[in-house]
């Protein structure tokens, strides 16, 4: 999924989050409460419609799937479903599910939560259709590009929702017939993007079916509020199946941008976790009190820049190559992002099945200003002579913008190239990238689930993917990423994946570098003492499994 926050939980003015905290208190359940910051306007609370952190964060708490993960192996756990089979051709998975999963509506006036049914295997078909259906408009509706038919009824070659390979044996067994063979797919069953949503709400509300007072839910948490642009609050849900063991009963949300903000919110009080802004770090680390609150620790996340192949200078891959080897990444994470941070050479960040991030074989594209200064002479521009004007676009941050500003001088002293920055509001930005992204622009993405095919075919494969870099599907470099990443996908061999994605992405990173890997995230969060928690390397954070004592 999409990293729409900085290295850190980012999480609106400080006065206005202070009034936004103090009037939550108005309105549901008794019991402990969180303050948490979102980093900005979910841009969607539908499951099928999400593809960012911050609105995966929201459906984590809202919707349920039929598995999960847990945050410490990675496995994939029950959720909806009790229990799972595969057929003895690998094509066929059947779940059986749960029978006390509930849907529920809570009415933010009388505070009075309404139980509407069962959670049954329906729902879940309904789910999955709607976010394959052409007509949803999902941008992740390729991530079920593995179940029969689904390919071929997003992009119109079928119109028939029932040739989808789900279906429901029954009330409470759920069947998916595959395209080919994936012994990952019980992860992909499970996204948010398969989960169960209400058909009847959908269908008498429209676009308006995720507001508070409409939405229909089922997972340890309710919509009680969403002032758009402000804030969210989230109520424990009374119906839900295991709600004995659920102790935060109300999770007030703030959507404040910069981190320098939120953290002082944080040092005041005013929010239970955050995370220090890049100029707080190296005072958090001395501090004897702050020091021990912060946490930091591997995240299943690469932060990276992306170019448009087809916009001048850029689609001459000398050039792209020239800007990669250009840039510092050590130097970048010892002076700016100063959390633990590796470097990138590839796509795919460590822990991830396949990704040669720690092959000794695997060189990419590592500081090296001289072979840059050779590429760009090579390409026609010595020391940045002639070059087309260029842009760096990125989402509005204080943290993304220093990294911009490190990069930006990066190229000045390494390429004599200078290079202008632009940035715009998270979901502004998101549809920019999507109509006509700019010569350069930067992105984060971590893990739906722990394999390569998450990465290289589901991301950046032209027909398949969002292709945001506009990587020409026709042309001979493409073919050859779009071949191995399939052949990928369908092998069932560990040893012949692996060499497969080794040579997907050395053509993405360095034979054709079409993306710039910057580094591998690392987890940053400052957590008060009173707060027992988890931390999610895929997926949104379980706040239902926190506790708060003493606060």
């Amino acid at each position: 999924m999409l990293r729409s926050k900085h290295v850190y939980v980012l999480v609106a003015m400080a006065i206005v989050a202070t009034i936004i905290l103090s009037g939550c208190a108005q309105s549901g359940a008794k019991g402990p409460e969180l303050n948490w910051n979102l980093g900005t306007e979910p841009p969607t609370a539908d499951p099928a419609l999400a593809s960012d952190t911050t609105s995966v964060q929201v459906d984590q708490a809202l919707f349920l799937g039929l598995t999960d993960f847990d945050d410490n192996t990675l496995e994939v756990v029950p959720e909806l479903a009790t229990e799972w089979s595969v057929s003895s051709d690998g094509l066929v998975w059947t779940f059986k599910m749960r029978k006390d999963a509930e849907w529920v509506n809570y009415d933010p006036e009388s505070g009075k939560t309404k139980k509407l049914g069962k959670v049954t295997a329906n729902d879940v078909v309904y789910g999955v259709r709607r976010t394959i259906d052409p007509a949803t408009a999902s941008d992740y509706a390729y991530v079920n590009y593995i179940i029969k038919n689904a390919e071929a009824v997003n992009t119109g070659e079928l119109t028939d929702l029932d040739a989808i390979g789900v279906k429901a044996v029954d009330d409470y067994t759920v069947e998916f017939t595959l395209e080919q063979p994936a012994g990952y797919f019980p992860a992909i069953a499970g996204m948010w993007v398969n989960r169960p949503v209400p058909q009847a709400t959908i269908e008498e509300y429209g676009d308006k079916w995720t507001e508070a007072g409409n939405i229909v839910t089922n997972g340890p948490y309710m919509l009680a509020e969403w002032a758009h642009e402000s804030s969210m609050v989230f109520i424990k849900n009374p119906e839900y199946y295991d709600a004995k063991s659920v102790q935060i009963a109300k999770i007030n949300c703030v959507m404040v941008v910069e981190a320098s903000t939120a953290f002082a919110m944080y040092e005041n009080g005013e929010l239970d976790v955050s995370s220090p802004g890049l100029d707080d770090m190296d005072r958090v680390k001395a501090d004897p009190v702050l020091s021990k609150e912060l946490y930091i620790a591997p995240d299943l996340c690469t932060y990276y820049y992306g170019y448009n192949v087809t916009k001048p200078p850029f689609d001459n891959v000398k050039v792209r190559q020239a800007f990669s080897y250009a840039f510092d990444r050590q130097k970048l994470i010892d002076t700016v992002t100063k959390g633990d941070q590796k470097p990138a050479k590839t796509f795919a960040c460590p822990g991830i099945f396949g990704t040669p991030a720690e092959d000794p074989n695997f060189a990419g594209i590592t500081f090296d200003p001289a072979k840059a200064k050779a590429l760009l002479a090579e390409a026609g521009y010595p020391d940045g002579k002639g070059l087309p004007e260029v842009t760096m676009m990125h989402n509005t941050s204080e943290g993304h913008a220093k990294i911009a500003e490190f990069a930006q001088q990066s190229w000045k002293e390494n390429l004599g190239v200078d290079v202008k920055l632009a940035n715009q509001e998270w979901k502004v930005y998101l549809q920019t990238l999507t109509e006509d992204s700019p010569q350069i622009w930067r992105l984060g993405w971590c893990a739906d689930y722990p394999d390569e095919n998450n990465w290289t075919l589901e991301v950046f494969h032209p027909l398949k993917g969002a292709n945001r870099t506009k990587w020409d599907p026709e042309s001979a470099a493409a073919k050859q990423f779009m071949d191995l990443t399939e052949k990928a996908a369908a092998e069932p061999d560990p040893g012949v994946r692996k060499d497969l994605y080794f040579e997907a992405e050395k053509l993405l990173c360095v034979d054709e570098a079409i993306i710039i890997p910057i580094y591998y995230y690392t987890t940053i969060a400052t957590t008060k003492p009173y707060v027992t928690r988890t931390y999610a390397p895929l997926g949104g954070e379980h706040w239902e499994q926190w506790t708060i004592e003493g606060k």
